[in-house]
């Protein structure tokens, strides 16, 4: 019967330590597989999710200042073209400016 305990344990040891090993393996491998994609997406010249929402941000801001800059010139423009009409005299009145 001690012998049979004694072999549990034994058993139980061995497969701890397997388990350690496992895990350190498994770690190991990570690093290592996260380091190749990371090598392989610096090949292809990636953003990164910073720099993505920074230019996002950047052109959102530039749409809202020419949507602002677009009203500005259409009221510009209204107010030229209702000063040319206001100036302008009415038509069917000439005056005769000649001394006789």
């Amino acid at each position: 019967m001690q012998t049979r305990n004694r072999f549990f344990h034994d058993a139980a040891k061995i497969a701890g330590g397997a388990i350690g090993t496992l895990e350190g393996i498994r770690r190991e491998v990570e690093v290592l597989v996260r380091q190749q994609v990371e090598r392989v997406l610096n090949k292809f010249d990636l953003v990164t999710r910073d720099e993505f929402e920074a230019v996002k941000e950047m052109a959102a801001r530039t749409r809202k200042e020419n949507a602002e800059i677009l009203k500005r010139v259409k009221n510009l423009e209204l107010s030229k073209t209702s000063r040319r009409i206001t100036k302008k005299s009415p038509r069917g009145k000439k005056t005769n400016s000649k001394k006789t």
